[in-house]
């Protein structure tokens, strides 16, 4: 009970000596020590990895069972940790606490938020160990490594045609399924691609943003561009 009355009184006299945190139970005091002593008492009987508490060792063996006591009521969808389910939450919910105080663009995560200000600060931490290109996300540079392994883990299922990306399977896959997903608000006609659909309202707008540096030519695409190009070069790649 006395513990207890310190969730209401919010008195905390157990403070660490090294770098003043208060709490208020000894115990707290206890576990938050081992990070400064490193000490990780506790150890995973499978796979040998150590943890400082016993909560996490705990939450780490559901790796290995498998087990998720945290079930969604919505979509009843299971998770490993009560924050997972929380942060999933939000997707029925429609919430997004957190908030970019740059252009107030809000997120459900605050591991999106914090990906998103890297736009504003120009931040790209993620570095490739091989032709120094930086990004500014993890997932993106995991991305381009495939460029440098050949690696292509997502397969079509209907001709087995292989891709580095998730997104380039999905607009692949419409070839199979007919999807067309993005549709003219002009005159209904619908692509299987955004970049199609861009291209094609290019002939209602009359935008021409792709520019001859000879003669000043415009054009609304960049193969017509590209084809004009030869008139002043000469070249003619295409042999009977």
């Amino acid at each position: 009970m006395k513990r207890h009355l310190r969730i209401h009184t919010g008195e905390k006299p157990f403070k660490c000596d090294i770098c003043d945190k208060q709490f208020s139970d000894s115990g707290h005091l206890k576990n938050h020590m081992r990070i400064h002593s490193g000490e990780k008492p506790f150890k995973c009987n499978i796979c040998d990895e150590r943890f400082s508490q016993i909560g996490h060792l705990k939450k780490h063996m559901r790796i290995h069972t498998g087990e998720k006591p945290f079930k969604c009521d919505i979509c009843d969808k299971q998770f490993s940790e009560s924050g997972y389910l929380k942060n999933h939450m939000r997707i029925h919910t429609g919430e997004k606490p957190f908030k970019c105080d740059i252009c107030d663009e809000r997120f459900s995560q605050s591991g999106h938020l914090k990906n998103h200000m890297r736009i504003h600060t120009g931040e790209k931490p993620f570095k490739c160990d091989i032709c120094d290109e930086q990004f500014s996300r993890s997932g993106s540079r995991k991305r381009h490594m495939r460029i440098h392994t050949g690696e292509k883990p997502f397969q079509c299922e209907a001709c087995d045609v292989r891709f580095t990306d998730s997104s380039n399977l999905k607009k692949h896959s419409r070839i199979h399924t007919g999807e067309k997903p993005f549709k003219c608000e002009v005159c209904d006609k619908r692509f299987t691609r955004n970049d199609s659909l861009n291209i094609h309202t290019r002939i209602h707008t009359g935008e021409q943003p792709y520019k001859c540096e000879v003669c000043d030519t415009m054009f609304s695409q960049s193969g017509s561009l590209k084809s004009h190009i030869r008139i002043h070069i000469g070249q003619k790649p295409l042999k009977c």
